[in-house]
């Protein structure tokens, strides 16, 4: 289980951007997380992963304070972050390479990872010739060849038409389906956020906290992305995000928050 206790966090200069912010992420479960853009999404997603320390609270995971960067903890960025002068195959093998593994076995895992997305033939590649669905499932690929206990995603779909788009939500679902990776999903849409996450957490205010919590009873259903049951949970998202975002500001502290 991936845990945030009453996470507080500041730029420099002193504007607080999280104030005790809390949220759990269950073995096997998956996560959305929703909010207004500046609100701190981002911000929350480097201190779940180690890339930046809290002001204040702690993140754990299976029990054990997350203090930095961690391979138990994969990270999925907006510009996928594929280094261009590497082949396919290589940055899929990056992370295995870091974690010393050798050449012929981390080549070998990361062959199987593309091939599981789709990309098999690719291995030889740059990213430069990949579209922009395949260069995140490049990166999806990279996620899953170090198999992390938790992958987290900051908006990874969003530069992404909208067809390719959700092609990819449900080849990250299928993923889901089969492996049991929990992961936690930063994305603007609503409608992603009710097709992905088994559980919806809204971020919203200034400073930013955790102000509404929703359960899915849809996820992973046949038919879930124009049920019924889905249109109700995202105008009930929608309207949850208009209250937050017409409730005055919080004044209190990090500490008394």
């Amino acid at each position: 289980m991936l845990r945030a206790v009453g996470l507080c966090k500041s730029y420099p200069g002193g504007r607080q951007v999280l104030s005790a912010a809390s949220l759990d992420l269950p073995a096997g479960e998956t996560l959305a997380v929703v909010g207004p853009s500046g609100c701190g999404k981002s911000t929350l997603l480097y201190l779940l992963c180690g890339l930046a320390a809290p002001d204040a609270g702690q993140v754990l995971l299976d029990g054990h304070t997350v203090s930095g960067p961690s391979p138990q903890i994969s990270i999925i960025l907006q510009d996928y972050g594929l280094l261009p002068w590497k082949t396919v195959l290589a940055n899929v093998a990056l992370g295995l390479k870091i974690a010393g593994m050798p050449r012929r076995e981390r080549n070998t895992r990361a062959a199987q990872q593309l091939k599981a997305l789709g990309l098999g033939g690719r291995e030889a590649d740059f990213p430069g010739q990949l579209s922009g669905g395949e260069q995140q499932r490049v990166a999806i690929a990279r996620a899953f060849a170090c198999e992390p206990k938790v992958m987290l995603m900051d908006e990874p779909f969003s530069s992404l038409d909208a067809i390719t788009r959700e092609k990819l939500q449900e080849t990250l679902l299928a993923a889901w389906t089969e492996r049991r990776v929990p992961f936690l999903l930063v994305t603007h849409s609503v409608e992603e956020a009710v097709f992905l996450g088994r559980r919806i957490v809204l971020l919203a205010g200034s400073p930013a906290r955790v102000r509404a919590s929703f359960d899915n009873p849809v996820f992973a259903t046949p038919g879930a992305r124009v049920s019924r049951e889905a249109f109700e949970l995202a105008a009930a998202v929608r309207a949850a995000m208009a209250e937050a975002h017409d409730a005055p500001p919080c004044e209190s502290s990090c500490a008394t928050c």
